[in-house]
């Protein structure tokens, strides 16, 4: 009795205290180890207030529980906020695992961290709400939201919630196209619930054609899996099916497995086309050697509960593909909310909502969007290059000296990546440099230009915009950059820390948000996986496998997700996949 009592004692020590938790996962491969480190944070110290200093706390409303509302939620420490989190998903779901759930390689409960999880532990004011924002009342400042709890709330399912500053990250949903039969007849992979219900068809697939009573042409089509989609999402899956199918279902459906078939439709001429070209050749080649087989240059234009059709994008041929199941994998769309506050707002021509470099909603000083829901429109140079020859020319010369010049560079770097990004690609470092570049080579160090010379020397600058990409790793950063700006609001608006305002006087109150890509994975089965790091650092094979599985894990919210998905990796080693229907 005094051990079972210790061992609960313990036990709830060990949940409510994280900072126990601090340990290392090693990863070890013929001899040497990938290391995946992650140290949880120590719980907030409950800050006690009285009922008037409460009402002084200002609002922020979060919506969603995604990549980078979560991050901001881990990394808000101000305890003088009042954070309302409302969404009707109440976990944090590690979506790249996704596919491994789709096959029984991960359990879907390993990816999921419940919200009130991540709120308990904080110093922070923190309240969870069940429900779903369908309208933004951004003149009042109010959020009117829909409990999606099947209880009718004695009729009051509607409530509205106040906000001094909105929090948008809402995701974004599957996008179709408009075509026909897709929304009826395919499955996504966007939510976890959707993993559930590709895992449960797979399996169902192999049960009906292991009956009896059917043709070989029926079980042919039946066993025949489409995925729509050469994206990381549709690789992955494809990947992870195939494995299924070589590892497990030899031995669970030997009667049927030689009937499996398994295609991927890329619309463009090549998948993943945002890897490098060397990546894409090495999948399409494993692909093909594997028995996958990839159809690019083909897009869907209609599916039926039974076939798919075609149509080649380059001869324009039409052609039907019976299917047994299809997965849509093809991009993403804005939520109603959004589109319905784009309205209100004046962005109705955009696709999703555009912010400032402050990740600040356009004409909006207190409403944020981050994430998929959401994109940076990054102000062209051009647009004030006449506002930072201004700036320079501090002596009103009109004109600009190299010296002039350098003083701002460095503000200038920082309003505008794409300045310091053209400097970087060119291998310049001063006007000079971008003078030689539109003048010649004979530009000497005292040289003094006009405005027209300096907006010819920046000219070719704002080719160098990108837009960020829809993904996790730039939702998690723009989490973690909104949280440190209000961890510092009140220090930051006696002691502006931003670059100069280029029309106007003094500084921004914050450095702009900047992207740091990290690299990016694409598993391709037989536990081999394509890595793109920094620097041009590409690596394929077994050993980019473990790291995936190194990254992956550290990557998790919490140490409980971690010890489920490495023990769910485990397992498969040992046991192989479940193919259980639950």
């Amino acid at each position: 009795m005094q051990r079972m009592m210790l061992f609960e004692r313990f036990s709830r020590s060990f949940r409510e205290n994280p900072s126990f938790s601090k340990l290392l996962v090693v990863l070890t491969v013929s001899g040497s180890g990938l290391v995946a480190y992650s140290e949880a944070q120590s719980p907030g110290v409950p800050v006690a207030t009285e009922a008037s200093e409460a009402n002084k706390k200002k609002r922020i409303v979060v919506l969603g529980t995604g990549w980078a509302a979560t991050s901001f939620l881990k990394n808000l420490k101000d305890p003088s906020y009042d954070v309302q989190v409302i969404s009707p998903r109440n976990y944090f779901a590690f979506t790249p695992l996704l596919p491994s759930v789709t096959c029984g390689t991960v359990e879907s409960r390993s990816v999921v961290e419940p919200v009130r999880n991540i709120i308990r532990k904080k110093g922070v004011d923190m309240h969870y709400l069940e429900a779903e924002c369908f309208k933004i009342d951004a003149a009042n400042k109010k959020v009117h939201c829909r409990s999606n709890l099947n209880n009718n709330l004695n009729g009051e399912e509607e409530f509205v919630v106040d906000y001094d500053y909105l929090v948008i990250s809402v995701g974004a949903r599957v996008n179709t196209f408009n075509i026909p039969g897709v929304s009826e007849n395919c499955h996504f992979l966007k939510e976890v619930e959707d993993a559930q219900r590709i895992r449960r068809t797979v399996i169902d697939c192999f049960e009906r054609a292991s009956l009896p009573n059917l043709s070989d042409e029926e079980r042919k089509r039946i066993l025949h899996f489409v995925i729509v989609g050469g994206g990381p999402t549709g690789v992955e899956f494809s990947a992870q099916l195939h494995d299924f199918v070589n590892e497990d279902v030899v031995r669970l459906y030997p009667d049927v497995k030689d009937l499996v078939k398994i295609t991927l439709l890329e619309a463009t001429d090549h998948i993943l086309s945002m890897f490098d070209k060397r990546i894409t050749a090495f999948a399409e080649e494993k692909f093909q050697r594997d028995g996958i087989q990839l159809k690019t240059g083909s897009m869907v234009v209609g599916v039926s509960d039974k076939e798919l059709s075609t149509k080649q994008a380059k001869s324009g041929e039409k052609s039907v593909m019976p299917y047994g199941m299809v997965v849509w994998s093809t991009g993403i769309g804005t939520r109603p909310v959004i589109m319905d506050f784009m309205k209100q707002i004046g962005q109705v021509s955009r696709r999703v909502l555009a912010t400032d470099e402050w990740l600040r909603v356009e004409g909006s000083d207190n409403i944020y969007a981050l994430g998929d829901c959401a994109t940076i429109n990054q102000r062209k140079i051009m647009e004030d290059v006449s506002a930072i020859f201004s700036k320079a020319d501090k002596d009103n010369s009109g004109t600009l000296t190299v010296k002039e010049f350098q003083e701002v560079s460095k503000d200038i770097c920082e309003r505008y990546p794409q300045f310091e990004l053209h400097l970087k690609n060119h291998k310049m470092h001063t006007l000079v440099d971008l003078l030689k570049e539109s003048k010649g080579d004979a530009v000497k160090e005292t040289v003094e230009v006009n405005i027209e010379e300096f907006k010819s020397a920046l000219s070719q600058v704002d080719s160098q915009m990108k837009f960020l990409p829809a993904t996790a790793q730039v939702a998690s950063q723009q989490g973690v950059y909104l949280a440190k700006c209000f961890n510092r609001m009140k220090e930051c608006e006696t002691n502006p820390e931003g670059p100069l305002r280029i029309r106007g006087e003094g500084r921004h109150r914050f450095r702009p948000f900047r992207y740091k890509h990290l690299g990016q994975f694409a598993p391709l089965g037989g536990e081999q996986t394509a890595a793109q790091l920094p620097g041009d650092w590409v690596s394929i094979g077994h050993s980019s496998q473990w790291l995936w599985y190194s990254v992956y894990a550290s990557k998790q919210v919490s140490w409980r997700t971690r010890v489920y998905v490495i023990s769910d990796w485990t397992r498969r080693f040992i046991f192989g996949r479940d193919s259980s229907r639950i």
